[in-house]
């Protein structure tokens, strides 16, 4: 596993982790916010219009209403980078990369108007009657650029585990896990993520199986249930705190341009880091630019592209700019982002290093820093560590986990604490079924789950995030279902839309218990893969967008004389 996660590492530094593809999806949205003067703003209010149905037409063509799209899309979207996805920005870059975060998503806003219309524009009816979009669609009919829309319809498949199943399961399983404390096993496998992967595999056949109308059914019903749930809980946490509000908010802003200080257990983050986490886990949250949501509005009912692509304004302002930031601020204000707390070490976090080194020392922090970083990596430990009943006796040893060190560490095998030499290579102990326990920071859905505990609910707050992540999770592995099945409707046809969604499932049930940072170093490689050919296209097809915006207006203006565009930009 370890070795898997440094290959998947090593990759994913090449494409989503490195600074080009960075500056690749926030200059997209940079050109196409000041090339169409500002849409997310001109038309917001318009965009709320448009959902409630104030414009529709009986003859419009579609499997889906305005609001089922963004519904459908939403629950694409709001999903565990709302809650594990934000715990992760923030344990990797510090307060700061929430600010990145924002800024992508405010970025956002115009990159999904772009990519909905676009492929709303040059969707198609598929062989079995449905409504078939997606940045593939005009690649193939405006750019004639078949090889690239094969190219972004194998990526949405690989992203559709990447985005969709394997870390949606992975954060409901750890959260179950980190509520319940179970301890017991099964295959070696901590038995309660087992148990939730099986019966939510099972709940998932079952709802993929009815196609997008049952999905839209269900997302319509779940999104708002989810939010209401997960807004309460968050608001309890965050007034419960309320004297950290503004310190929280100063946290945020006061290192944007320097990258996030040394804080508590919080080892530092430079200004690179923090960017680049932020906008990464930004896309992973609300998806503008990599081009899944234009495959769930391509089904909705419209005679008009670019009104659906004003819907889908609307998504990423409710998912990071609302959901991300009040996460946030209750990650910050509870104070439990930067504190170590009790928890069994997963092995790709998992480092011992050779000599002693403390976070209370300036120096050590520095170094430290250098070598999570990678820049100036500090030498391995390799021999044996000797242990009584879990604890090492006098070993020259620094345990680092989750990008901290480590406190009261102890050595387990099948519950029981161990009394014996245990052989380390690398850093690792060479025996697998040895568990190392202690005190260090956390990060993803654990880390949010204790956060809530410091509210108004106390311990029982836990249980909203776990609850929240089930409906949040759960929906954003339906809608990816969709995606991938109309990316593989694309490449093979409609009948080998089952065999995909039977390996979706089983993959599903497997990433239960498969270990978190593989499971998002992954996604984050499928997130660029998949994000890089859209972007392209829709850069190809500026002038084009620009065109059909020009073309609703006129067409808008003689439609509603009473409403034109003018008095729908001075409302907004």
């Amino acid at each position: 596993m370890q070795e898997l996660n440094e290959l998947l590492g090593q990759i994913d530094s090449m494409i989503g982790g490195s600074s080009w593809f960075i500056w690749a999806l926030l200059g997209t949205g940079i050109f196409f916010t000041l090339y169409l003067g500002f849409p997310q703003l001109r038309f917001f209010a318009h965009a709320i219009r448009i959902v409630r149905g104030k414009y529709d037409r009986s003859d419009d063509v579609g499997d889906t209403s305005h609001f089922q799209a963004l519904a459908t899309a939403l629950s694409g979207t709001v999903g565990t980078g709302n809650i594990a996805g934000v715990a992760l920005a923030v344990h990797w870059g510090g307060p700061s990369a929430l600010f990145w975060m924002l800024v992508t998503a405010f970025l956002g806003m115009t990159t999904k108007f772009v990519e909905v219309t676009l492929s709303h524009k040059y969707r198609e009816q598929a062989e079995d009657g449905s409504m078939a979009g997606g940045p593939m669609y005009y690649m193939k009919n405006k750019l004639n650029m078949k090889w690239l829309a094969a190219a972004f319809a194998v990526f949405t498949v690989i992203s559709s585990f990447g985005t969709g199943s394997l870390p949606q399961i992975n954060s409901i399983s750890n959260s179950m896990a980190t509520t319940f404390q179970t301890n017991e096993t099964i295959f070696g496998y901590n038995f309660t993520m087992v148990s939730t992967g099986f019966v939510l595999a099972i709940f998932l056949a079952l709802v993929i199986v009815g196609g997008i109308k049952r999905i839209a059914k269900v997302t319509e019903k779940l999104v708002p249930a989810m939010s209401i749930i997960y807004l309460i809980g968050a608001l309890a946490v965050i007034f419960y705190n309320a004297e950290n509000i503004i310190p929280s908010f100063t946290a945020i802003f006061a290192d944007v341009f320097t990258g996030s200080s040394a804080t508590g257990g919080f080892l530092g983050a430079s200004l690179a880091f923090a960017i680049n986490r932020g906008v990464t886990r930004g896309l992973f949250s609300n998806e503008a630019g990599q081009g899944s949501a234009p495959i769930a509005h391509a089904s909705a009912k419209g005679h008009e592209p670019v009104s659906e692509g004003m819907v889908a304004i609307l998504e990423p302002f409710i998912d990071t700019i609302v959901i991300c930031t009040i996460t946030g601020l209750v990650l910050l204000s509870s104070g439990v982002w930067n504190e170590k707390h009790h928890n069994t070490f997963q092995r790709a976090d998992l480092q011992i290093l050779s000599g002693k080194y403390s976070d209370t020392s300036t120096e050590h922090q520095q170094q430290l820093a250098k070598h999570l970083s990678k820049e100036t990596p500090l030498p391995l430990f390799n021999g044996q560590i000797r242990t009584e009943n879990g604890v090492a006796q006098d070993a020259n040893v620094t345990v680092i986990n989750a990008r901290s060190v480590a406190e009261e560490i102890t050595f387990h095998r099948d519950g029981q604490p161990l009394t014996e030499a245990i052989a380390i290579k690398d850093g690792l102990p060479v025996d697998a079924t040895v568990l190392v326990k202690g005190k260090s920071l956390v990060h993803s859905a654990p880390l949010t789950a204790i956060a809530f505990t410091r509210g108004f609910f106390g311990e029982y707050g836990k249980y909203i995030v776990t609850i929240g992540l089930l409906l949040f999770a759960f929906s954003t592995a339906i809608s990816w279902s969709y995606y991938g099945d109309r990316a593989m409707t694309y490449l093979f046809g409609s009948k080998s839309v089952i065999y995909y969604r039977i390996v979706y499932v089983v993959a599903f049930f497997l990433a239960a218990f498969t270990d978190t940072t593989i499971i998002w170093t992954f996604s984050g490689i499928a997130i660029a893969l998949m994000t890089l050919p859209n972007l392209l296209g829709m850069l190809l097809l500026h002038k084009d967008m620009k065109g059909t915006l020009k073309e609703y207006w006129a067409n808008f203006d003689k439609e509603y004389p009473q409403e034109t565009r003018k008095e729908v930009e001075e409302k907004a």
